[in-house]
């Protein structure tokens, strides 16, 4: 076949090839609208995945028991210990009680977060303790990646 051989331009076809392509376009970008719309609602760490690996990091490490790592976790500081009147409102101490084996949970075994959901600023997370019952909910700011109890409690159904 040479260049003076080459077959005919159909229209017909060339239309429809160009409809196709962009129906398909369309519904992959209306199919790709829908699946993140409905992932969003999703309790599962998917879409909060960097809070939910800060909260993991943090509880792993109050698990080992290494409270000051932890603190500096908590506070997004590794070195809060040049500066600790920066934290006053929440001291070391105050963090012992709460998170040390004279907590409220003894000392701390296991975790698993079992809810997250994205409030206000932050991610609220609900995070199941030495298999209890009842979850703690923490959040964990986006900007300043500090993780605090929080004032927010996730419903978790019947």
């Amino acid at each position: 076949m040479t260049l003076l051989d080459a077959p005919q331009f159909n229209v017909r076809r060339e239309r429809r090839n160009r409809n196709l392509l962009l129906t398909g376009v369309v519904v992959l970008l209306v199919a790709a609208i829908a699946v993140v719309s409905w992932a969003a609602e999703l309790p599962w760490q998917v879409w909060h995945w960097p809070s939910d690996h800060r909260v993991n990091q943090f509880l792993s490490t109050v698990e080992s028991g290494d409270l000051q790592k932890a603190y500096g976790l908590w506070n997004n500081d590794p070195s809060w210990q040049q500066h600790p009147d920066q934290y006053k409102a929440y001291s070391f101490t105050d963090f012992q009680k709460d998170w040390g084996s004279g907590s409220d949970y003894g000392v701390i075994k296991s975790h698993s977060i079992i809810v997250s959901h994205r409030v206000g600023n932050g991610i609220v997370m609900g995070v199941n303790i030495n298999g209890g019952k009842t979850p703690i909910f923490l959040r964990v700011d986006n900007k300043a990646k500090t993780i605090g109890f929080s004032p927010v409690e996730l419903y978790l159904g019947p």
